[in-house]
């Protein structure tokens, strides 16, 4: 087995001080060039590699969702936004969106397409007849991966991070974008962020190394005829370090690696059980009031009431939610405890598209406006996720505000 790896020479024109490995494995080349996701010259790499050199597979760092929604870019206006919600996906979602709009704004000040690199991949491949490898780890699994690694308060700090990545205004410089294909920089760059947070280093960007390397070696693998001795990779070039390195020296079985990074992590009992327990104890506190006496238990049973139901219904105002999705947010919020499934910024944010069905217009400004703070409220999908949110988070403080002054009324 040959594992041998060297670094490309610098060439002239398209192809100059782009960060290129070559790593032979298993009688196979592969050829991995790192990119810069909204960078011109990344993409003129792409199409001058595959015109230069021959190569019997391609392969992308993009997985089977962002390929087709790549390929095409419309398709997301087909979204269901009641099965988004019903099926809890409304936060993947949301953050998907918040990336491609970061991802956007910068593509937008240079007149190339987000992921235009890969895009050139693909139509490479396309056009030459050669298989296409999804080599990356589905979207959703890293999000909820990354999001299941950090602690609760450290949560707060990656959606700050999103919102600051939507509402930055300040352009950046072509030039700084293509310092990012610099291995050095990149090193220092991750460097310092796994020390602040390891964990989320570790699935946005170490795992995903692994991953990829797994997967390049299952189709490999896969391939038995004998054909395959050639492999475009591209990739990231923050992958590019870490991908080579498992490349060159991982033994594992492929397939399994995968398989054991794509596992969705259990969600984490104690927040749950938490809220249940503050439940059960309000409640217990207005049973005793009753106990007591009549008209206590009718002032505890109706603060509870009162909080949930005015801080649900507060949130959805604060969204611009219509009249209707703010009474069904009241109604929902004091009864969550006895309606499992649902939450209540669901049934609201149900409510808001229906009664607000979403248009064309809203699907096909949707990428422009929530990168403007008033586009969240003037956008009918963004306008119905932001009424989720809120709606969930007054309930929630809610019933924290109405527990308290239960507790206090009642001992």
């Amino acid at each position: 087995m040959s594992l041998e790896s060297t670094i490309e020479p610098i060439a002239q024109d398209a192809l100059h001080d782009q960060p290129i490995e070559r790593v032979h494995r298993d009688g196979v080349e592969f050829v991995v060039l790192g990119t810069a996701h909204v960078s011109r010259s990344s993409m003129e790499a792409v199409q001058t590699l595959l015109e230069r050199e021959s190569f019997d597979a391609v392969a992308v760092e993009l997985c089977a969702s962002r390929a087709q929604g790549m390929r095409d870019p419309e398709a997301f206006k087909q979204m269901d936004l009641f099965q988004i919600i019903r099926q809890g996906k409304a936060g993947m979602v949301a953050a998907s969106l918040v990336l491609s709009s970061f991802q956007k704004r910068l593509a937008d000040q240079y007149g190339i397409q987000p992921g235009a690199e890969m895009k050139a991949a693909m139509e490479g491949a396309d056009s030459r007849g050669l298989p296409l490898w999804l080599i990356d780890r589905e979207v959703g699994t890293t999000l909820k991966r990354a999001w299941h690694s950090v602690g609760f308060w450290q949560r707060f700090g990656l959606l700050g991070g999103l919102l600051a990545s939507v509402f930055e205004r300040e352009d950046i410089e072509e030039s700084e974008i293509e310092k990012l294909k610099q291995g050095d920089m990149l090193e220092s760059a991750f460097s310092e962020f796994a020390s602040e947070s390891a964990p989320l280093y570790r699935s946005l960007i170490a795992e995903r190394d692994a991953f990829m390397s797994a997967r390049l070696r299952e189709e490999a693998a896969g391939t038995t005829d004998g054909t395959l001795r050639r492999v475009l990779v591209v990739i990231g070039a923050g992958h590019l370090k870490g991908l080579c390195e498992h490349l060159r020296n991982d033994r594992t079985d492929p397939a399994a690696e995968a398989a054991e990074l794509s596992r969705t992590p259990p969600k984490a009992r104690w927040p749950k059980w938490l809220a249940a327990g503050l439940v059960l104890v309000v409640f217990a506190a207005i049973a005793w009031a009753f106990h007591r006496n009549t008209a206590l238990g009718t002032q505890a049973l109706l603060a509870w009431v009162l909080f949930t139901g005015g801080f649900a219904a507060l949130g959805a105002l604060i969204a611009g939610g219509h009249p209707a999705s703010i009474v069904s947010a009241f109604i929902a919020a004091p009864i969550k405890p006895f309606r499992p499934g649902i939450p209540a910024g669901g049934i609201s944010a149900m409510t808001e598209a229906w009664v607000r069905r979403p248009r064309v217009a809203d699907f096909d400004a949707l990428r422009d406006d929530i990168g403007h703070w008033k586009g969240w409220w003037k956008n009918r999908v963004a306008r119905t996720l932001l009424n989720f949110f809120l709606v969930s988070m007054g309930t929630i403080v809610g019933e924290y505000s109405a527990g308290i002054h239960i507790l206090h009324s009642v001992f």
